[in-house]
């Protein structure tokens, strides 16, 4: 049978349904797109904010419109958090966060019965790291490598605690066996990803620390780029990145997400740091990665956040100078403490404060970028885009060359000048 899948949400979700893709062809199933005529349509959904949910809906909808005589399948963190509205949008298949080998296997079932079929569990209860293939189907660049799952924290804004449940580790064992049959199939970069990635170890015997996992990596596949995921700023102390900085072929990029730069606010957050922890782990990343792109999240107008709360933000981000940021308005999230808080902003406050804080990173991204000009870098080409050839730096700014037949190459090239989301350069060599 033919299987259409459609991922929302973080690169965890991208992960599991390459996954997923992979165990239905290794048991004889084909994969087809959404403009497909498919037997089933697996939509793997995200949960993080209200925008993700409305665009779940959006899709489930729409595929089932257009596809009134095949499966629908629906899995993922907006799923296992609020199933029943899965079962109103007329899906034929529910699962959730976790289980996705049984899911799959309910997927087909279901087109052959053509029963319905529900594989949820609860999250909180989770107590093993579920083991997926790695690698995708499409041609070999970069792939990811899911090492942990779950998450702790219980910011007063976030969900997903509670739909993918407590800490699961990958063992270390595991994590680089699936690190070499990925260099073996051809990938030059591995991103090493999980919902909370610094948190790696806390459950497995001897609590082993996350530096101990990357040496393991990056000695493991020593020709091949270790990028890391997003990372706690806790994490970030002398003795990692005096570790972290003996390994050449792991990439000088470190996603710190902040969410906010007022004290204040990060305390309504009950994020477990305050900004001079923040700013001492990105003094540590450039002391020790000279040139290192430094890249975070940051939410606006959270309850109650006042516009001087905003504008302490606004100073601090400029204090870090991003290399990148992602902006995101407040989203209420019904079952978070931060859904009942007071101080609830309309859109056009939302709105405004995002305009405001996106045109700050925009102007740091492009002084980030500008700095690079003159520079060689070592370029994972990918794909060809409006007349280059386009791929990543080791610090993830997206390079545009003139040429051709670059794909999966890693080349040197002399950057020239910022250009459109990126910059542009020269092959060296």
């Amino acid at each position: 049978m033919k299987i259409g899948f459609y991922t929302l949400g973080c690169k965890t979700n991208q992960y599991e349904t390459q996954a997923m893709e992979r165990l239905a062809c290794a048991t004889g199933h084909s994969i087809g797109s959404f403009q497909d005529a498919c037997d089933a349509y697996i939509i793997n959904t995200c949960s993080v904010t209200a925008v993700a949910d409305k665009k779940n809906r959006a899709v489930i909808r729409r595929c089932r419109r257009e596809h009134a005589d095949a499966v629908i399948a629906v899995c993922g963190c907006y799923s296992q958090h609020d199933a029943d509205a899965v079962r109103e949008l007329g899906a034929d298949v529910i699962g959730g966060s976790g289980q996705r080998e049984a899911f799959l296997q309910a997927v087909i079932e279901a087109v052959q019965s053509r029963r319905p079929a529900e594989i949820l569990d609860t999250a909180l209860r989770r107590r093993e790291f579920e083991v997926l293939p790695p690698g995708g189907l499409t041609e070999r660049t970069r792939a990811m490598l899911k090492v942990q799952d779950g998450c702790v924290n219980f910011c007063t804004y976030c969900i997903i605690p509670y739909t993918r449940g407590p800490v699961r580790s990958a063992p270390l064992e595991l994590a680089v066996a699936q690190a070499k049959a990925l260099a073996a199939d051809g990938y030059r970069e591995i991103v090493v990803t999980g919902i909370e990635i610094a948190s790696w170890g806390v459950d497995l015997p001897g609590k082993p620390k996350l530096s101990a996992l990357i040496a393991a990596l990056c000695e493991a596949v020593p020709e091949v780029r270790i990028r890391l995921g997003s990372l706690e700023p806790r994490i970030i102390t002398e003795e990692l990145c005096r570790a972290m900085a003996g390994y050449p072929n792991l990439c000088p990029q470190f996603h710190l997400s902040l969410q906010s730069g007022s004290d204040t606010v990060l305390t309504r957050m009950k994020r477990k740091y305050d900004t001079t922890r923040y700013y001492e782990s990105v003094r540590l990343l450039r002391e020790f990665f000279p040139g290192c792109a430094v890249t975070t999240d940051m939410i606006v107008a959270f309850p109650g956040e006042t516009e001087e709360e905003f504008a302490e933000s606004l100073r601090f981000i400029q204090k870090c100078a991003f290399a990148d940021m992602h902006i995101f308005p407040y989203s209420r999230r019904p079952g978070t403490p931060a859904d009942k808080m007071p101080g609830q902003h309309s859109n056009a406050v939302k709105e405004s404060r995002s305009r405001a804080a996106i045109a700050v990173a925009e102007e740091m991204s492009k002084a980030y970028r500008l700095a690079m000009v003159g520079t060689v870098q070592a370029v994972l080409f990918e794909e060809p885009e409006i007349g280059f050839f386009t791929g990543h730096a080791p610090n993830y700014v997206k390079v545009y060359v003139p040429g051709t037949d670059l794909h999966n190459e890693i080349r040197s090239v002399r950057i020239t000048e910022v250009f459109r989301d990126g910059v542009l350069g020269e092959l060296t060599d």
